[in-house]
């Protein structure tokens, strides 16, 4: 099996029911965060990473996502007679010449299980990204996925990035047991969907970031649906653990949890903060805003 990662899949089929009736009939992945939606960030991470084939998994009322990353005839039409050079320039660049998109319709809203496991046929016997544009992450120097890569082709295991969340939000993730709670990058004894504080393993949360070999996509042909009716993901990476190891990674860099309005609306003062044109506009209030954001329930 090669360890060069050039296949990404990202799941985008969700009805992203909790920011309506805005994702009525928009994507929540279209959703913008300043002047991007939150898609073409977890695309331009998977790209720098080395991605060089994006598979889509989508659902009804995607045709935005797809629509997003054509070619725009009329729109750089119209820029070129109007002379808008830099804004020409920045939709022709959405997609590198090099890079294909490939897109798969998830016939059933079955779980992040069964939306990976829809790439099966596109992944073939190679290890793959996965990547959920829910979490938008900054990598500072280094985006987040290209650091699982040095990860994965150093140790040729699976690897999952996680964070350190509050002990009373484990029910909120999956949850992992590693052998080393200290170390940046170190395997992982097991796996928990959602488990109770009291319950938790540890507070490492598992979020929107994997790199796996090709064995999660036989496994998933067998898992199971949970009680909601879904095939987790979480559940199939239990299963490798049996037969691989597979690494928790400690990713340097900030999550923003774009599932949720307070962190889409954290996400879009913070990265609006990185705009020269915008920083001294907003730089006198934005405590004030993500101060009251941290007391701000969803």
């Amino acid at each position: 099996m090669s360890k060069k990662i050039t296949k990404a899949v990202f799941p985008v089929g969700g009805l992203g029911t909790r920011f309506l009736p805005a994702t009525k009939s928009i994507p929540k992945e279209m959703l913008p965060v300043v002047d991007k939606p939150l898609i073409q960030y977890a695309v331009e991470e998977a790209v720098a990473a080395g991605i060089d084939t994006l598979i889509f998994i989508t659902g009804r009322n995607k045709q935005a996502i797809a629509n997003h990353f054509d070619k725009a005839y009329e729109l750089e039409h119209e820029l070129e007679l109007k002379q808008k050079e830099e804004r020409l320039r920045t939709i022709r660049e959405i997609i590198p010449a090099h890079v294909d998109c490939i897109y798969i319709r998830q016939s059933e809203a079955l779980g992040l299980g069964h939306a990976v496991h829809c790439a099966k046929k596109v992944v073939g016997n190679e290890p793959f990204a996965v990547l959920l544009a829910d979490d938008l992450i900054d990598g500072n120097s280094q985006p987040c996925l290209a650091q699982m890569v040095e990860a994965f082709e150093e140790r040729g295991n699976s690897v999952i990035a996680v964070e350190e969340v509050d002990h009373d939000k484990t029910d909120q993730y999956g949850i992992v047991e590693v052998d080393d709670a200290a170390s940046k990058c170190t395997a992982i004894q097991a796996i928990v969907e959602k488990p109770k504080p009291a319950d938790a393993p540890s507070n490492l949360a598992v979020v929107g970031r994997y790199i796996l070999t090709p064995r999660i996509l036989q496994l998933l042909e067998t898992t199971g649906k949970d009680a909601g009716g879904e095939i987790q993901l979480t559940d199939a990476i239990s299963a490798l653990l049996s037969e691989q190891p597979v690494n928790a990674f400690k990713f340097n860099g900030v999550r923003h949890d774009c599932g949720s309005k307070a962190g889409f609306l954290r996400a879009n003062i913070e990265f609006a903060l990185q705009h020269a044109d915008l920083e001294e506009q907003l730089k006198e209030s934005s405590d004030k805003i993500c101060e009251a954001l941290d007391h701000q329930k969803d």
